[in-house]
């Protein structure tokens, strides 16, 4: 059994799609700071394609995780900054490709007017308790 309790909708609140409402459990803290798509480089991956960002990101995420002792199973919280709304489709694929969808982490996302450079379509953080 998890050590994360996952609570998909409180009483009194919606159900959310792709999402926990809230996710509680017993660790050490891991914060991760908002990654963008840049490969080990520092070179952009997929300019004008969210898809190939979106992948590029979680993979730096995945590759941020296993600096802390973490994995995806570890992850509380994800927050997605993205300039296109009509961008989520694909950031969700490439977040499914790393995330259990059936105990999906608690998420957020927001939709900014630009990132640090233009060409950058996303950028997420995410947020683990490690045993």
């Amino acid at each position: 059994m998890s050590r994360l309790t996952h609570i998909p909708a409180p009483d009194g609140v919606v159900p959310g799609n792709g999402y926990t409402h809230v996710v509680t459990g017993r660790g050490r803290l891991v914060a991760i700071s908002g990654q963008i798509a840049l490969d080990e480089r520092g070179e952009l991956v997929g300019p004008g394609d969210a898809g190939a960002q979106a992948r590029q990101v979680f993979l730096n995420l995945s590759r941020c995780l296993v600096a802390a002792g973490a994995t995806f199973d570890d992850v509380v919280k994800l927050t997605y900054y993205v300039t296109d709304i009509d961008d989520l489709p694909a950031v969700r694929a490439a977040r499914d490709a790393y995330v259990d969808t059936a105990r999906p982490p608690a998420s957020s996302a927001v939709r900014v007017a630009g990132l640090i450079r233009p060409d950058l379509l996303l950028e997420v953080e995410a947020f683990a308790l490690v045993p």
